[in-house]
This record gives C-alpha cells, sequence and structure tokens, in this order.
C-alpha cells in the first residue's frame, strides 16, 4: 500500500515549488499521515502564524524559501532558507512568518 500521497513519485521534486503563497494564509499540503510519522508542507504569508502548541511526536523543520520565527518553549529561533530545528514532544511551540516562507515539517510519533 502506498504511504505518501498529493506527491508525484519517482521523479525530481523542488519541495519549495510544490505549493504556492497565498495572501493572509498558512497554506498546507500533506505528503505522508500514519501513525509513525507526519511529513507536511507549509507556505506561510508574512505576519501568519501557527499559534502556541504541542504535539507528542519530536519534530523537525526545514525553512525551504524565505524566513520563520519559530518559539519554542520560552527561546525563539529565526530560521532561512536551507536550516533546520528540532522541535521536542511535549514542548509548547510556535511558527510566525517574519517574511513569506515555506517549511517541510516532519513529525516521529
Amino acid at each position: 500500500m502506498n504511504k505518501l500521497k498529493n506527491i508525484d513519485q519517482s521523479t525530481i521534486l523542488r519541495l519549495e515549488e510544490e505549493l504556492t503563497y497565498q495572501k493572509g494564509q498558512v497554506v498546507s499540503k500533506t505528503l505522508v499521515q500514519n501513525p509513525n510519522v507526519s511529513i507536511t508542507l507549509f507556505s506561510f504569508d508574512k505576519d501568519e502564524e501557527i499559534s502556541s502548541h504541542s504535539s507528542n511526536g519530536d519534530a523537525m523543520v526545514t525553512v525551504l524559501d524565505g524566513v520563520g520565527k519559530f518559539t519554542v518553549g520560552e527561546e525563539e529561533f529565526i530560521l532561512k532558507k536551507g536550516e533546520s530545528l528540532i522541535m521536542p514532544n511535549n514542548i509548547p511551540h510556535a511558527v510566525y512568518g517574519e517574511e513569506q516562507f515555506k517549511m517541510l515539517l516532519t513529525v516521529v510519533f
């Protein structure tokens, strides 16, 4: 059974081109979702955010384009294209578009 969805297989991909920016929105595209792992692409318009929440899985974000601000617990991190951050499970975290940006989120449960 195929575990991937919403994405071409057996082809070279440019993940940052798999979704577009939309004015005043956070856009997401789920690539994998199962009990063990979740992989999702996101695009954030400037000043858009996902408010503080926690997850029971360890998360890794990789910025694909632009600049995003990540709050993990009480710490803030500014990430640019090509940079990644680990957000440990059960620690509140939030994401904010310092400018338009895209990211790949991988959560391992």
